[in-house]
């Protein structure tokens, strides 16, 4: 039985939501993968907040009707797709995708749309290694630290540098009387 008009645009609106919240859209050739695998490529993306809807072109086209944002995304729309969104943790997402695909040796990535600009494999490659928002915070901090414990030890040195010329003065003085 087919869908009724209300429902495609039940869809289309919520897919509208989605896409208005979303930073990173990739688009994954699904053929071949099983409700299970389905299941698992969405359990993968929550940690990421990332969701994974399977919705026909013509539905995803309206949805992207209008939006300047998302209206490269158009080029894309062949074939089976499944439309993985992302609001939180793009590297994350997209490293889940990879290990996903890896894992399964199926579905491929058609390519993506991030901040209004179509990304390549390379481009969606690249996202991938890079190193975690806490990993990327971690080495910030540690070099924050460094240049704070070189301050600190360039301040103490100053007093205690002058105390060593002023000490060495006196006992020149002592030792020339």
């Amino acid at each position: 039985m087919g869908r009724t008009l209300e429902n495609k645009q039940q869809i289309v609106d919520e897919l509208k939501g989605l896409l208005g919240e979303a930073e990173l859209a990739l688009v994954l050739d699904f053929k071949g993968l099983s409700i299970k695998e389905m299941t698992d490529l969405r359990t993968r993306l929550q940690a990421s907040n990332g969701v994974c809807k399977v919705t026909k072109n013509t539905l995803m086209r309206r949805a992207i009707d209008g939006n300047s944002a998302w209206s490269d995304l158009d080029s894309l729309l062949t074939g089976t797709n499944a439309f993985v969104l992302v609001k939180g943790d793009v590297g994350g997402a997209v490293k889940a995708v990879q290990s996903f695909q890896k894992d399964t040796k199926k579905s491929e990535t058609k390519g993506g749309l991030f901040e209004g600009k179509l990304l390549s494999q390379s481009d969606i490659k690249a996202i991938g290694d890079l190193p975690s928002k806490e990993v990327l915070m971690a080495q910030i901090a540690g070099a924050i630290n460094a240049v704070a414990t070189k301050l600190a030890v360039g301040i103490n040195e100053v007093p205690s540098g002058l105390a060593r010329a002023l000490q060495q003065h006196a006992d020149g003085k002592g030792q020339a009387s």
